[in-house]
């Protein structure tokens, strides 16, 4: 589900379980799927869209946002719109064939907008290339990128290489084998060599299977994608006027606790003294994980449904259905949710 679907479920649930209360859905990204899409809507820029090709070079729809300010430009790129995993049916998930070229259209078209400053949304990746494509597709352009300021905002504050680093954490779920892994963690140490090997153990430079390193190398750098749409949709102001918080993603685990957006809310809503339940997919972490993260509670779609097949049959009424029950029962002294 998009930011959006998700968020529409959960408020649809709530209202169902809690009539009297009043529900209000605010659809956030940390830099992958959706990025452009929830800036969009609290921003009111100018979308320009464009051609641009996924992760096997077929052609795709991509936009960037264009927002003026106080006499300066920003253009927001997604880069999931042409590197993503959900652009991949599961058969294609292959990261030795799979490639990050058709990130750099975006970048060009922010370039041609007229951009004093891009902010490159990263996250969602089917690709573990470290960038490399993206940079080769550059060409020329990649000077006229040092000549703006490059946010990087990852979802992640993953290195380049080793035990935490793209490959070991995310190459899997982009279709990698265990046989696979080895020589991809190869191909990203080659091109680290070359490129700055002082670069590959920096925060981030592991975001989006390595295009946070191509983008340090293009004079990038990096801020929480999470707390940059937090700042940018005053999101800080709205929990303060709220009695309680719904978050969630597809599973809440200890990549979350790595920057991802819904430890970022909560530990907001921790600021703010102000409650913060997750209802998400699955829910990987204890009860004193969740806790020490600032969540009042951790609610599965998995165990709704009674297994995590059941859950991604039921989809977006298994949500809804989640966030009803959740809506029934909680309460602000209740104990921590299954």
């Amino acid at each position: 589900m998009s930011a959006n679907e998700a968020a529409g479920a959960i408020a649809a649930g709530w209202r169902e379980g809690a009539a009297a209360d009043t529900v209000t859905a605010l659809p956030l990204s940390d830099g992958g799927p959706g990025f452009v899409d929830v800036l969009n809507a609290g921003l009111h820029g100018t979308l320009v869209e464009l051609e641009v090709r996924d992760p096997l070079g077929r052609p795709a729809r991509g936009a960037v946002l264009v927002v003026d300010s106080r006499g300066r430009r920003t253009v927001y790129v997604e880069s999931a719109q042409a590197s993503g995993l959900h652009l991949l049916q599961p058969f294609e998930r292959d990261p030795s064939r799979t490639t990050s070229a058709g990130v750099a259209a975006l970048l060009q078209a922010a370039l041609s907008a007229g951009a004093d400053r891009i902010v490159v949304g990263l996250g969602g990746s089917g690709t573990n290339d470290a960038g490399s494509a993206m940079i080769e597709s550059l060409a020329a352009d990649a000077e006229r990128l040092r000549e703006v300021e490059l946010v990087v905002a990852t979802d992640v504050d993953n290195p380049l290489l080793g035990p935490l680093g793209a490959t070991a954490v995310f190459s899997a779920q982009k279709g990698a084998t265990p046989d696979l892994m080895p020589v991809l963690e190869e191909r990203l140490a080659s091109f680290a060599d070359v490129i700055g090997p002082e670069l590959a153990q920096l925060p981030g430079a592991g975001a989006a299977g390595g295009l946070g390193f191509a983008l340090f190398a293009l004079g990038g750098h990096r801020e929480s994608g999470a707390d940059l749409v937090l700042r940018e949709l005053d999101v800080a102001g709205r929990i303060a006027a709220s009695d309680l918080v719904v978050t969630g993603e597809g599973s809440l685990d200890g990549q979350s606790l790595r920057g991802k957006l819904p430890v970022r809310v909560a530990a907001r809503c921790l600021d703010a003294a102000v409650p913060c339940v997750a209802i998400a997919g699955r829910v990987m972490l204890g009860r004193r994980q969740l806790a020490a993260a600032g969540f009042a509670g951790g609610y599965s779609i998995e165990d709704y449904a009674g297994s995590l097949e059941a859950a991604i049959a039921l989809g977006a009424s298994g949500l809804r259905g989640l966030a009803a029950q959740v809506a029934g029962e909680w309460r602000p002294t209740a104990p921590l949710g299954g």
